[in-house]
């Protein structure tokens, strides 16, 4: 019998077969790869990760749900369990006396929806500072609506920050829906998987930090237009100038912008 969930750490057991067999299809599973997975909870996705790879590493903050792991998967001599929290946990130091598990490849997770910000930046890093790790792909699960807009397309309602910050350093594909009837027990919202594959820092960026600053601005406020909230940093008749210069509607608001807009963008203020 699986453990009663924690409300603490926001767990929800996947129950879906047709689910779990979507997230492990996304990651098209190698014999050479080295899995690292978030909050392997029951180990009901794990159990499927391992036949199909070289290594899991399965990252658990739960030291009661470890036990219990140790238990069903500890004999498995391609399973490595560590006992902690993913956002703070030191991963190529932990798993220096552990050769085979070293520099996990991708990444493959149902991660709790209270912390799936953090877990994206440690993941993938920040516009500024880009994560140094290498993962070939990454498949999560996790609410819908932050998936949504992941993947959201300009001038879309669910296009943002996140989706501007996310895309710039990977390519975001929707895999499919789960509704919150997959779980025990039900969350009160519905579920999606979502492949990301992070990629090289576009070469096109001159300053980060740049992109970064007017990538905040450009959305603290989604009503006004992005002449109004970049005023701090550039005057509005200059912007104006300057979106019309590169063939943006300078009435454009800032979910109007594609990602190479707002690179183009912040280079061209870069060079003023």
């Amino acid at each position: 019998m699986n453990p009663k969930p924690r409300k603490r750490f926001a767990q929800h057991w996947l129950k879906s077969e047709e689910a779990l067999d979507s997230i492990a299809e996304a990651a098209n599973l190698q014999k050479s790869d080295r899995v690292l997975e978030i909050g392997p909870g029951t180990g009901v996705l794990t159990s499927r990760l391992l036949p199909q790879v070289r290594a899991v590493v399965a990252v658990e903050i739960d030291r009661d749900l470890c036990k219990k792991l140790v238990k069903s998967l500890g004999k498995q001599e391609n399973f490595l369990l560590l006992q902690g929290d993913i956002l703070s946990l030191d991963l190529d130091s932990l798993l220096v006396p552990f050769p085979r598990f070293q520099a996990p490849n991708k990444v493959v997770a149902n991660i709790p929806y209270n912390i799936t910000g953090p877990i994206l930046e440690k993941l993938l890093g920040t516009i500024r500072e880009p994560s140094q790790t290498e993962y070939d792909l990454i498949v999560l699960l996790m609410q819908k609506e932050v998936a949504d807009r992941l993947v959201a397309e300009p001038g879309t309602k669910a296009f943002g920050a996140l989706s501007v910050r996310v895309q710039y350093l990977a390519t975001c594909e929707y895999i499919c829906c789960v509704p919150s009837k997959a779980f025990y027990p039900a969350p009160k919202v519905d579920s999606a998987v979502v492949r990301l594959i992070p990629r090289s820092v576009l070469p096109a960026v001159i300053n980060p930090n740049n992109l970064d600053i007017l990538v905040k601005l450009g959305f603290a406020n989604r009503r006004k237009m992005l002449k109004n909230n970049l005023k701090s940093i550039v005057e509005s008749d200059r912007l104006v100038q300057l979106l019309e210069k590169l063939n943006i509607n300078p009435q454009s608001r800032a979910e109007n912008l594609s990602l190479q807009d707002w690179i183009t963008l912040s280079n061209n203020l870069q060079g003023e």
